[in-house]
């Protein structure tokens, strides 16, 4: 009796694996990067500062304002900012080792500058990719959200998301914020690491503005440093109104109006969720984040480091 169950066991597991499909999401394997070598304003020490992005296998040197290359789908945190005519980087988003070749490491860190010599300035800084693009240079600390251009077309109905991670923490008790132009506060509650998987059907009306329904959520926190790699992380997509469900947070999982995308003008405007989809809708937008803190902008823990590779959709 006992052989036959555990042969059925195996049976059943063979076949489920077998009727998944596992599609890999286009330089989701982290390997390939493009490098920028930008040069800062003279004012601010005119150092040359290297910045990483996902995507073709190729070397960009100057100041140009950063395109997707090679048809990858991935923006990063890592960006150039030109603010009254100063030049400025930031980069907390690189390429790092995993099982011989490469992944993704984001950090939260703080970000510093000195002015003619004199005057230092500290910004907090999260390590984030995401899907979608990040519109450059970016001209004002009000202007980073409003640059980025949230998710890509999509219209299919995935049961989950899997990808190898790593993370680690400091442990604090609080985060702080730290803007570069106010006193460095306590921000209550620990940091997390973020990984998060939003489906929308959005509309676009005439005048160009863009409103959503939400049709799959997935939002995983990560509050503890792993020892080692966990690979073939699995986590799955639930569909429709969730706010029912236990598994609902609705400080992460809650309807959105913090995000832009690129409407059919060429404008980043706000995309407003406005209720929940019906069971079954078929999404028109993807939105894919990992992040190394969250809260929103200028908020953290520094040290927060979340590595990521092999991002894949299960069917």
């Amino acid at each position: 009796m006992k052989r036959h169950i555990l042969s059925s066991l195996a049976s059943l597991i063979a076949f489920t694996a077998a009727s998944e499909k596992v599609v890999p999401i286009r330089y989701g394997n982290m390997e390939h990067w493009t490098i920028r070598h930008i040069k800062e304003s003279a004012v601010i020490g005119g150092k040359e500062k290297t910045l990483y992005e996902i995507g073709m296998d190729s070397v960009v040197n100057g100041n140009h304002p950063y395109h997707n290359l090679g048809g990858s789908p991935w923006g990063t945190s890592n960006v150039m900012a030109k603010v009254a005519g100063v030049v400025k980087t930031n980069c907390c988003v690189y390429p790092d080792n995993h099982k011989g070749g490469r992944c993704v490491k984001m950090t939260t860190h703080i970000e510093s500058l000195k002015v003619l010599g004199l005057v230092n300035i500290n910004v907090l800084a999260a390590g984030s990719i995401f899907l979608g693009d990040m519109k450059e240079p970016i001209t004002g600390t009000k202007d980073g959200p409003r640059s980025l251009n949230w998710g890509i077309p999509f219209t299919q109905r995935p049961k989950a998301l899997r990808f190898d991670y790593k993370f680690y923490t400091p442990g604090t008790a609080n985060r702080i914020k730290q803007t570069g132009f106010s006193h460095k506060t306590s921000v209550p509650g620990p940091d997390y690491g973020v990984a998060l998987l939003i489906l929308q059907k959005r509309t676009e009306d005439s005048a160009g503005n863009i409103t959503a329904r939400r049709v799959g959520t997935l939002v995983v926190k990560y509050s503890k440093t792993t020892p080692a790699w966990v690979d073939n992380a699995t986590y799955d997509i639930l569909y429709g109104d969730i706010t029912g469900s236990p598994k609902y947070d609705a400080t992460m999982m809650g309807l959105r109006s913090i995000d832009y995308a690129r409407n059919s003008k060429g404008e980043n405007v706000p995309v407003k969720e406005t209720g929940w989809a019906a069971p079954g809708e078929t999404p028109t937008h993807l939105m894919i984040q990992f992040s190394s803190s969250h809260g929103g902008a200028f908020i953290g823990t520094p040290g927060n480091t979340l590595w990521i590779d092999n991002v894949r959709l299960v069917y």
